[in-house]
């Protein structure tokens, strides 16, 4: 089955050593995006990179520290990110967020039809 729509995209970049109320920041920001009803988030650890500050971000394998960068995207309806951008202004304090409009294709696997049509 095939579904098209339009969606929003929430992207939101920060550093691996950033936490709220000492957790890891990402996994709060899951864990608020779930209790909300947000459709679905992934989380990108990236090997390098640099944001406002111009620190620059590096994964290491072998160092005990790491700051690395993180991207986590989100897409769902406006209406669903708009839910979300509260609590992000009280969970992020250094990072960007981007929201874009995007066009969404779905694949899923239909359901078989059911024995007298039902």
């Amino acid at each position: 089955m095939k579904e098209q729509f339009e969606a929003r995209m929430l992207r939101i970049y920060f550093g691996e050593s950033d936490k709220w109320k000492g957790r890891p920041l990402h996994e709060a920001i899951l864990d608020t995006s779930r209790e909300l009803g947000l459709a679905g988030a992934i989380v990108y650890r990236g090997i390098e990179g640099y944001g406002s500050s111009t620190r620059v971000r590096r994964s290491r394998h072998w160092a005990l520290s790491t700051d690395a960068p993180i991207m986590l995207s989100i897409i769902d309806t406006e209406d669903q990110i708009q839910k979300l951008l509260p609590h992000l202004d009280e969970m992020v304090e250094e990072g960007l967020i981007a929201i874009s409009k995007v066009e969404i294709i779905r694949y899923s696997r239909a359901l078989p039809p059911t024995p007298g049509g039902h």
